[in-house]
């Protein structure tokens, strides 16, 4: 498929990350030929994907696979796959918040869901966990609009702002909020957090790690003995969460917490799993605001809960604002977050043969 041809792609910035938006009908049907497409476009197996579109780096090496959708509930159907650069492989074993804010966008542009009015809720069938996100996308004119005044840390400029707004995040992934069934779990001597509310995640102490959480991303790509700690670490969580083994596998994802320092409610260094975040992901941000609200946790040991229900998580590159909306059981009901999103190309692709 594609061949001399080409292949229909949208290039887009979705929060964060950056990826190639795909019309399912335009791939093969078949998931490991489908892979195989995808590596050879984005440039894999090669940390430099040189001879793809990849842009080296685990956030600029991501796809989005758009579908009418499956359910009525739905406007579009949403698979993520993370394309590995090191390795020929393309894992749907998580999601991603980040490319998720470029969906409404891409289906509008795409034709799978009509601009109704300024503003366009379009309810996304988010595939990979099975849940339902619904975005707010701006279409003055009945034309999606990326200009606006909204800005995220970790994007520069300001663009239109892209709401997203998830329920049933609990478990997702594991089948529970806390799959081993325990608040803390003490793994190779350091407590962790395993908690799955829209992204595994294994949080623990920074410090535990002989760190500060203050380091830059590359300071901590560097640290080959805390990276072989958390991996660690990481193997003896997958079976704990019920992912079973991880080593092939992108979750849960490895995050380092510690004391706000800009005014926010919780510090955090995310590994996604092998490399430092150069900010943090979307569902990561809240599995991680949402430990903070249970007792007992490391990171509601460090944390400074704010009196309104936004969680201003803080990264490398600033912070991820969270909202929480808590049930009357005092549990997390609904999470939001806020990201922009920008067109970068829309064209065509031509694969390696």
């Amino acid at each position: 498929m594609g061949g001399a041809e080409g292949i229909a792609c949208l290039w887009m910035r979705g929060g964060t990350s950056k990826g190639a938006y795909f019309l399912a009908g335009d791939l093969p049907a078949d998931a490991a030929e489908r892979d195989d497409l995808l590596l050879r476009i984005m440039g894999s197996p090669d940390p430099a994907q040189i001879d793809g579109i990849g842009g080296a780096d685990p956030l600029t090496s991501k796809v989005a696979v758009l579908a009418p959708p499956s359910r009525p509930d739905a406007d579009v159907d949403y698979l993520f796959l993370q394309v590995f650069m090191d390795r020929a492989l393309v894992s749907d074993a998580q999601g991603c918040g980040n490319i998720l804010a470029g969906v409404g966008p891409a289906a509008i542009e795409r034709g799978l869901v009509a601009a109704s009015g300024d503003e366009t809720s379009v309810r996304i069938h988010m595939r990979n966990t099975g849940e339902i996100a619904v975005a707010r996308v701006q279409t003055p004119g009945g034309r999606v609009s990326y200009e606006g005044a909204a800005r995220i840390d970790g994007v520069p400029g300001h663009h239109a702002p892209v709401p997203l707004m998830f329920e049933g995040l609990a478990g997702a992934m594991c089948g529970a909020l806390l799959p081993s069934g325990n608040a803390v779990d003490v793994i190779d001597g350091a407590a962790c957090t395993l908690i799955d509310n829209g992204m595994p995640c294994v949080i623990l102490r920074a410090s535990d790690m002989g760190i500060s959480g203050r380091e830059s991303r590359d300071d901590l790509d560097a640290n080959a003995a805390l990276k072989t700690r958390l991996e660690a670490i990481r193997l003896q969580a997958g079976p704990l969460m019920t992912l079973g083994d991880v080593t092939a596998k992108s979750v849960p994802k490895m995050i380092l917490v510690s004391p706000p320092r800009a005014g926010g409610v919780i510090a955090t260094r995310s590994f996604i799993p092998h490399r430092c975040h150069a900010t943090i992901g979307v569902f990561a941000a809240v599995s991680v605001a949402t430990a903070c609200t249970l007792p007992g946790t490391p990171a509601a040991a460090l944390a400074d809960l704010p009196a309104a229900e936004s969680f201003a998580i803080e990264h490398p590159s600033g912070a991820a604002d969270v909202l929480l909306e808590r049930g009357a059981d005092g549990g997390i009901k609904r999470a939001g977050v806020l990201r922009t999103a920008r067109k970068l190309f829309d064209g065509r692709v031509f694969p390696r043969r």
